[in-house]
């Protein structure tokens, strides 16, 4: 597979048009395939009923069929707004859908780390490009924004002030996944109501599908096709297989229904705190001290999220157990740690361990550790690293100058990934009063 081989080759100290970053966000499964959109029957939200498996099947093989083709020209009476891609003007109507948006990791999805990458790339390298932008950036007015300022020279983070953002650096945008060939694509509306005439509707209405509503529609950049990369004899990024074997798809709680809550465009995951916290229960038994040494136990279950937890490579989530003295210092020997993540080696070529944990099983840190003299409390802890791959990997084109004309882009990607870690659980449990019970 071209796109791996690359990888290793970018670890091992040569530049390469295949990244790391974007291989491990997001791969699709019609990579390279051109499918022909099929023609519209209903416009506006006309076709509001369920469409059958196959339909949606076949809905989604074309509306994302790789690589996207470009708009072409604007229905004649449109008006600039109606015309444009770019969020803010989508969000002249849709407020309440650009604020989610822009508050988003869709929104951030060509960020520093991608773009420090990209910028020592030939502007004319289009289908290297598309390693990262066919789901960072997928449009074909995106692509041509890219190339043009990778032409420019002035580097692909810059923009004058005043002047709008370039397109390709507004990442998943609404576009993206609402516009083709100038149509308008939506899910119907929640009460099934149609919206009346098209032509007197901005746009000419929006053609309805329930594909908008399907695990299958995030499947096309959350999931590795079948016969993609696998390690250990499981695909890298595995999300959709994941959640389709488990009790979630059983009971009819797709994608949308936990990161597009009430059909907000939030998609929170592993980065917020809140949504960890709602996908597992955190248990911990009290401290006991028994001839000496200090005894409890942290439980992490999987109680509520729909996949693997954590489900992809990239982040890293550590449960710690500690005696603490009473100023709050952590004691020289008594930390142990579980570590809840698939760790693999930095040029992907071998899975380390895969401790993650599947829907409704849990994960346990039992400690055992003799009673240091200053302990005042045993301290329960449980830290989320969300970047933790990205770090590494920011850290290792850095250390081997790989980072090119994109250094600064890498630097600052590198902030961001160590800024992106939170704890998420703490407690203490005071040593003395448990001693010899």
């Amino acid at each position: 597979m071209t796109s791996i081989r690359a990888i290793r080759e970018t670890v091992d100290g040569k530049r390469s048009g295949c990244l790391l970053v974007c291989t491990l966000s997001v791969v699709l499964t019609a990579c390279g395939e051109t499918v022909t959109p099929p023609a519209p029957v209903k416009s506006s939200a006309q076709s509001a009923k369920q469409l059958p498996g196959p339909e949606i099947e076949k809905f989604l093989d074309a509306h994302w069929a790789r690589p996207i083709t470009p708009q072409g020209k604007p229905p004649a009476g449109f008006t600039s707004i109606e015309a444009a891609l770019d969020p803010k003007s989508c969000g002249t109507c849709h407020v309440a859908q650009l604020d989610d948006w822009r508050g988003s990791l869709h929104a951030r999805a060509m960020g520093p780390g991608i773009l420090g990458q990209l910028a020592d790339m030939k502007p004319r390298a289009r289908d290297e490009h598309q390693d990262c932008m066919r789901c960072h950036a997928p449009l074909a007015e995106q692509a041509d924004s890219l190339s043009a300022a990778l032409a420019s020279g002035r580097g692909l983070a810059d923009a004058s002030q005043g002047t709008p953002q370039p397109l390709h650096q507004h990442g998943l945008m609404c576009a993206a996944c609402h516009v083709r060939s100038h149509q308008r694509y939506g899910p119907p509306r929640r009460d099934g109501s149609q919206a009346g005439d098209p032509a007197k509707l901005p746009h000419g209405g929006w053609i309805s599908s329930a594909a908008f509503g399907d695990s299958r529609f995030c499947a096309a950049c959350h999931q590795f096709p079948k016969d993609g990369y696998a390690l250990n004899g499981k695909l890298l990024e595995n999300t959709y297989e994941e959640w389709k074997a488990s009790r979630y798809a059983r009971e009819g709680k797709t994608c949308q229904s936990c990161h597009m809550p009430d059909r907000r465009h939030l998609w929170r995951g592993i980065h917020d705190p809140e949504m960890v916290k709602a996908g597992v229960t955190i248990d911990v038994t009290a401290a006991r001290v028994q001839s000496g040494v200090v005894s409890a136990t942290l439980t992490i279950q999987n109680t509520g999220s729909g996949h693997h937890f954590p489900t992809y490579v990239t982040p890293r989530v550590v449960a710690e157990a500690y005696q603490e003295s009473a100023a709050g210092q952590v004691l020289k020997g008594t930390l142990r740690e579980y570590i809840v993540a698939r760790q693999v080696s930095p040029d992907l070529s071998e899975e380390i361990a895969d401790t993650r944990i599947a829907p409704d099983q849990q994960a346990q840190l039992d400690y055992r550790v003799p009673q240091h003299r200053d302990a005042a409390s045993l301290v329960y802890r449980v830290r989320v690293e969300p970047d933790a791959f990205y770090t590494g990997f920011y850290r290792a084109l850095l250390a081997g100058k790989q980072a090119g004309s994109g250094e600064q882009l890498i630097r600052q990607a590198l902030k961001d990934s160590t800024a992106s870690a939170f704890t998420l659980y703490l407690q203490r449990h005071p040593l003395r009063a448990a001693a010899d019970r």
